[in-house]
């Protein structure tokens, strides 16, 4: 997700050598979301956050059963979450490697450097909830990260096919 236009995100799915762009969603005030299917080798948040020059979060899901968010932001501040953390307990990863307290300060940085107004205690609710399916937290993590859909978007985001193992590529604007 980006200050950017759709197609100035899907730009830089291409240029990343992504597997191509599944959905795209315009939101308020400016910022845009690209959904994509397969996160190409060796791209990261912070690969990404200098590429656009903005604050950049990404979320692979696993199976739709976990979610891996990472964020980063073009000054080099970087975090790391887990979605769904009681479902990726029973796929056996090590949840101790996401400390939600550490998450949450990420986040909320990640917001401010993106000039958002974050929900501290709905980030935490976000990274510690469960949810039938990742991809419902991270779309609620953006709302807590205060970033919400378009009043009277152009295009309304599509109903994302489960199966995505990479749902959501995001970025900000500049720090």
């Amino acid at each position: 997700m980006a200050r950017a236009t759709v197609t100035e995100l899907r730009e830089f799915a291409a240029e990343a050598g992504g597997g191509g762009v599944d959905a795209d969603a315009e939101l308020s005030d400016g910022w845009s979301v690209v959904y994509c299917a397969d996160q190409p080798d060796g791209v990261t948040a912070a690969a990404l956050a200098r590429r656009t020059g903005a604050p950049v979060l990404t979320v692979a899901c696993l199976d739709s059963d976990v979610g891996f968010v990472e964020g980063a932001t073009f000054a080099g501040g970087r975090w790391k979450a887990l979605l769904n953390r009681d479902t990726a307990e029973d796929h056996e990863i090590p949840v101790d490697r996401f400390p939600v307290d550490v998450a949450v300060a990420g986040a909320l940085d990640w917001a401010a450097a993106g000039g958002l107004t974050a929900d501290p205690e709905g980030v935490r609710a976000v990274l510690t909830g469960s949810e039938s399916f990742a991809e419902e937290l991270a779309d609620r993590l953006l709302g807590a990260l205060g970033i919400a859909p378009a009043a009277s978007p152009r295009r309304k985001r599509p109903e994302i096919p489960r199966r995505l193992s990479h749902p959501a590529r995001l970025s900000g604007p500049p720090s």
